[in-house]
């Protein structure tokens, strides 16, 4: 098995190879061209974008500065929105769902070392996929380690470090992240109730009969 073959099989593999050195080279470079787009560059930002991951769905958005390993292994789904300064450490694959938001300065990393310090000293690495299902929204300056599995319909409260996989239909927060309740037809009749209070409100602004 090749480096590349080893690291995204979750294997132990070393970095310091020709293949992955080049990878890694061009994840930088687009990275840095994405880095330095101005507001009006839009199209052309979401064309870099396009070239750095290995699979974008429709209507998607990234605010700079935004940092990865190589940006291949990364899938994201349609309606994904991340906010300002995200790291993807993506030794591992990374899938990412449809219609899901990672607030500011969230952390992804499946990269990992070995805890004898005599492997790790050799620069042996690891790399475990992570999974992040529909409809998440994950809060600002979250980290999501290495191997975790996040459900669908789920919240992540800002500041958590997630070390454990998450399940569907849950607020979870904390560090370590730990599920605090389940989401409920309470919350969905709450928010739909705001919704059209909103919507109420944009038409009395606009003159319109509701």
């Amino acid at each position: 098995m090749t480096q590349k073959e080893l690291m995204l099989s979750g294997q132990l593999y070393h970095g310091n190879d020709a293949e992955l050195k080049n990878a890694a080279a061009r994840s930088r470079q687009l990275a840095r061209l994405i880095n330095s787009t101005t507001e009006e560059q839009r199209e052309y930002r979401i064309e870099l974008f396009k070239k750095l991951f290995k699979k974008t769905g429709d209507n998607f958005w990234v605010e700079p500065p935004f940092r990865c390993d190589y940006g291949c292994n990364i899938q994201i789904g349609n309606n994904f929105y991340a906010n300002f300064d995200c790291i993807i450490l993506d030794d591992g694959e990374v899938v990412i769902g449809d219609n899901v938001f990672l607030g500011p300065r969230v952390c992804i990393y499946t990269a990992g070392h070995p805890i004898d310090a005599e492997v790790r000293n050799t620069n042996l690495e690891y790399g475990k996929k992570i999974i992040i299902g529909d409809h998440v929204w994950v809060g600002g300056c979250t980290i999501i380690n290495p191997g975790i599995v996040i459900g669908d319909n789920v919240v992540i409260g800002s500041g958590s470090v997630v070390t454990k996989d998450i399940p569907s239909n849950v607020v979870a927060a904390g560090n370590p992240c730990k599920v605090i309740r389940k989401i409920t037809l309470e919350d969905h009749l709450y928010w739909k109730e705001q919704e059209r209070l909103y919507r109420s409100n944009r038409k009395k602004n606009s003159g319109e009969m509701e």
